[in-house]
């Protein structure tokens, strides 16, 4: 009886002690949020910064060459999504009348059909209105920019991460000698990268597939919507969709119900080809995750640290899992996460 009650006191403090580091990671959201997504992106870099290693470049060479080709990268990303968010918001107005005319030309011919709907007693009249859709378009183009404008912190921290990159393995075996607990961190490693680079290849493949489409299909901002989907597409289960969303709204505003049928087809091909037939073929289930956890993962993710939680949900939850794993009393806990 007495050690029940000690494993429910257990049971209590771990959860207790939860509920506090989940409110703290909340509060510091704007500061984890940086380090993680610097995380991110460093561990991205790592690959190609080991290849170079291996090929005789100097550490310091090797990071400032990797480094270059991030500023790089991340310039063109800035001035491409300046120009977007200023055209999009100059145009803004005008797309917005026409969705209203839409919405009120569609009203008037299911009235006329016998379909009685008064558009100002529509339950979800309040989500669905012109101004509420097109703020949802900026809104997550806003998301984006945000990102963009602590650019410099960031690509400061992974230039600190990619330098320390050689020699953490020996640190490493330092600090912890226990060959079980390295190769615990090695799993976790090697799951991460194999997890993000997979990701990545599959996010840039889908970005480029719908740029091509909408530009053939003569959708306005075709690259625009083609970034949106790279970077949504990190999301796993939704992020496709709400992607998909504004770029369909948008056809459907600027060329008609027609081109939005189009819009949607594309979208559909290019998710069903690589998310459910590529991207599983490939990666497979060695994850070791649930499509109910990683769904969960991403709701509760993105309410502890917002956008970038749910972007990075499933390597934080494999993190979780793979250190639950390695402790005997909690290996049920990383059993109900596969």
């Amino acid at each position: 009886m007495g050690e029940k009650v000690s494993d429910m006191l257990l049971l209590l403090v771990v959860a207790a002690l939860s509920v506090v580091v989940v409110a703290g990671m909340q509060a510091a959201a704007s500061i984890l949020n940086l380090f993680l997504l610097s995380v991110f992106i460093a561990t991205l870099c790592a690959p190609p910064l080991f290849w170079l290693l291996r090929r005789g470049v100097p550490n310091t060479l090797a990071v400032v060459i990797i480094m270059l080709g991030l500023l790089v990268t991340a310039l063109f990303l800035l001035v491409f999504m300046g120009r977007s968010v200023n055209a999009l918001s100059q145009q803004l107005p005008t797309y917005q009348q026409r969705l209203a005319d839409l919405i009120n030309h569609t009203i008037i011919w299911l009235n006329s059909h016998g379909l009685e709907i008064d558009q100002t007693n529509l339950p979800l009249y309040d989500y669905f209105n012109p101004r509420f859709i097109m703020s949802m378009v900026t809104y997550i183009l806003t998301i984006l920019r945000v990102l963009f404008t602590n650019l410099f912190l960031i690509l400061l921290t992974v230039l600190f991460i990619l330098l320390e990159a050689s020699g953490f393995h020996h640190k490493l075996q330092a600090a912890f000698p226990d060959p079980e607990s390295q190769a615990h961190f090695k799993t976790i490693t090697a799951n991460i990268n194999r997890y993000m680079g997979f990701k990545t290849l599959f996010s840039m493949a889908t970005g480029l597939l719908i740029w091509v489409q909408l530009a053939l299909i003569g959708v306005d901002f075709a690259g625009t919507w083609g970034l949106l989907a790279f970077f949504l597409n990190f999301i796993p289960a939704i992020g496709s969709i709400i992607a998909a969303i504004p770029a369909i709204i948008w056809a459907l505003v600027q060329l008609g119900f027609s081109s939005a049928l189009l819009t949607l087809l594309a979208y559909l091909i290019v998710n069903i080809a690589i998310g459910n037939f590529i991207e599983p073929r490939l990666m497979g289930r060695k994850l070791g995750l649930s499509t109910l956890v990683v769904f969960l993962s991403m709701i509760f993710w993105g309410w502890v640290l917002g956008p970038i939680g749910m972007l990075l949900s499933v390597p934080l939850t494999m993190i979780a899992k793979i250190a639950l794993a390695s402790e005997e009393s909690t290996q049920w806990l990383a059993i109900l996460l596969e």
